[in-house]
């Protein structure tokens, strides 16, 4: 099927597309069956940037993992570990980030800033903005390694497994770093009056 008759697919039948065919048809030239990649993909890369490298240059984060992506299709042998693969790359790009931002002098999240930013808000949805701004603020306390660990798995769902892959670690590597950076964000939590 080309790019041009895919055009026609409801959204639905978009869906039943597996992630094998479309990385297929991307390996062939088709930009239409990256785009449906990308709309599949992009939200859980951006959450995926935003959770181990902060907000400051995200859209440039998201823009440079896909681009990646496109250049490295042809060269992917197995489609059916297309995620993984993007997880790794993902994961590439948000390294590479953090070893220039250690390069530069950074200041912190400006707190203050962002809670005027939220003084208009009420209720329910004020407390989880804090709760999430707490959460990120408590991610941002841990190594690099450490926050990799709790984000892919306990944030993205993925496998231990898996994760292993991802960062390229022993499984047992896996497990006792996922222990250090859930200990550490609780100790965190509770500092700020977080209690579970």
């Amino acid at each position: 099927m080309t790019g041009v008759g895919m055009l026609n697919l409801s959204a639905e039948q978009s869906a039943e597309i597996s992630d094998i065919e479309l990385v297929r048809q991307c390996q062939g030239g088709d930009r239409h069956s990256f785009r449906m990649l990308y709309q599949r993909y992009q939200q859980k890369v951006r959450s995926t940037l935003f959770q181990l490298c902060g907000k400051a240059v995200l859209d440039d984060l998201v823009q440079d993992v896909f681009l990646k992506v496109w250049q490295g299709l042809p060269k992917l042998r197995n489609p059916e570990y297309f995620a993984t693969w993007l997880y790794r790359i993902s994961w590439n790009v948000a390294t590479d980030q953090r070893r220039r931002f250690a390069r530069q002098i950074t200041t912190p999240v400006d707190i203050e800033t962002q809670d005027h930013l939220m003084a208009d808000q009420e209720g329910e949805a004020l407390t989880a903005l804090h709760y999430q701004e707490l959460i990120q603020q408590g991610l941002q306390t841990l190594s690099l390694d450490h926050r990799a660990v709790l984000v892919l798995h306990d944030l993205k769902d993925l496998p231990q497994k898996e994760v292993a892959e991802v960062l390229d670690v022993p499984l047992g590597t896996v497990k006792s770093r996922l222990h250090h950076a859930r200990r550490s964000l609780r100790q965190f939590l509770e500092t700020q009056g977080v209690k579970r």
